[in-house]
């Protein structure tokens, strides 16, 4: 493995959930490493699972061309296969059994004589990306998310489309809310962070917005839609975020998926809220849970660019010896910063953003005691 400007051949993966933007970032990181720089670019399948199981294969200009506005990725992506804690089968009991597969990954990384990685994904990626490079392995990140959560970047690429997506949604369950006179609640994802519900809240003018940094009062959520109904406003649009839990509750678990490294699926926190309000209220509501749809579809033209500047700017990194950081868009700039700030740490919403501020000073409920 090289260093610096003695890079001549680099991996590339996406890990974690898929979302928008993903292949404009592999076409950016691909076309410049190739075209500007002489770089062999190896494209690995499905994540950290393509590192373990060496499924890796050459990918050129060609192979990128035409698919700067296609969602997904042409990589495959996993979110369950962790090198440090990789499971490698079941016990008697049904168990998983997991172990510690690195020396594989490194002896994969030396066997394609891949001088870096470039590591595209959120939080559990570059914690992943971080105790790689740890055993030696060059690396480069890339922030994804549509949860926004990354620590040390103000955006990540995928955020600007799931907004969009998780607005238009808002805006179409209002005109059924209004005509049923309906209190309609939109569920979204962001597990631990608000960022998702509350720009698209703000951006769909929802008269609620529960987000996990806020822990949410029923009662204040209730007298909201009561209060609405008393003065001729039919209609309620409660924007709440998977996360979200109720003052001295806990947040609602869909499922568990044992052999993940983030093994705890939220979800159904509006269907548990919407019961809730339609007792309490005697309103008729209705929840929705947007799901997987907000990963889904073209990026936006904002994260097109965001992704080929980001893509840009990794190999320009990798080049001048910038190794073992992410790239991160601070105050309008590019920069990088070292990956174990960024490993198993969490972006979440302060009580000053001032998004919350400016939506608290036009009535918008975030369901706190004031």
């Amino acid at each position: 493995m090289a260093n610096g400007n003695h890079i001549r051949r680099i991996g590339l993966l996406t890990g974690g959930g898929d979302c928008p933007g993903l292949n404009a970032v592999i076409r950016a990181v691909t076309k410049s490493a190739v075209a500007r720089h002489d770089i062999e670019v190896f494209g690995i399948r499905d994540g950290f699972l393509g590192l373990i199981e060496d499924r890796i294969h050459p990918l050129g200009f060609e192979d990128v061309s035409n698919i700067l506005d296609r969602g997904g990725t042409i990589l495959g992506t996993s979110n369950k296969a962790d090198p440090s804690r990789f499971a490698v089968g079941r016990d008697a009991h049904g168990d998983p059994i997991f172990e510690d597969v690195t020396s594989r990954v490194v002896d994969h990384v030396a066997t394609h004589r891949l001088d870096a990685i470039v590591c595209i994904g959120g939080d559990g990626t570059m914690s992943g990306a971080a105790r790689l490079a740890d055993h030696g392995v060059p690396i480069v990140g890339i922030p994804k998310t549509i949860d926004n959560d990354l620590m040390h970047t103000d955006v990540t690429f995928g955020f600007d489309t799931a907004v969009s997506t998780a607005t238009d949604a808002l805006d179409r369950i209002r005109t059924t809310a209004a005509s049923h006179h309906r209190v309609m609640l939109v569920e979204m994802m962001g597990r631990n962070a608000g960022w998702l519900t509350l720009h698209s809240g703000a951006a769909a003018g929802a008269d609620v917005i529960l987000i996990p940094e806020i822990p949410y009062s029923l009662d204040v959520v209730c007298d909201a839609c009561v209060r609405r109904s008393k003065k001729g406003r039919a209609f309620t649009i409660v924007a709440v975020a998977e996360g979200s839990a109720p003052v001295g509750g806990s947040v609602v678990v869909d499922h568990v998926v044992h052999e993940s490294p983030d093994p705890i699926r939220l979800g159904g926190v509006s269907e548990v809220l919407c019961a809730q309000i339609a007792e309490q209220t005697k309103l008729e509501s209705r929840a929705t849970i947007l799901g997987h749809v907000q990963r889904g579809g073209r990026p936006t033209a904002r994260d097109r660019v965001l992704g080929t500047m980001f893509g840009q700017h990794a190999v320009a990194q990798l080049v001048s010896g910038e190794l073992n950081r992410m790239v991160a868009m601070r105050d309008g700039s590019l920069t990088t910063v070292p990956l174990a700030e960024v490993a198993d740490k969490q972006r979440l919403v302060p009580p000053d953003d001032p998004l919350l501020d400016a939506c608290r000073a036009i009535g918008t409920c975030f369901g706190e005691r004031t």
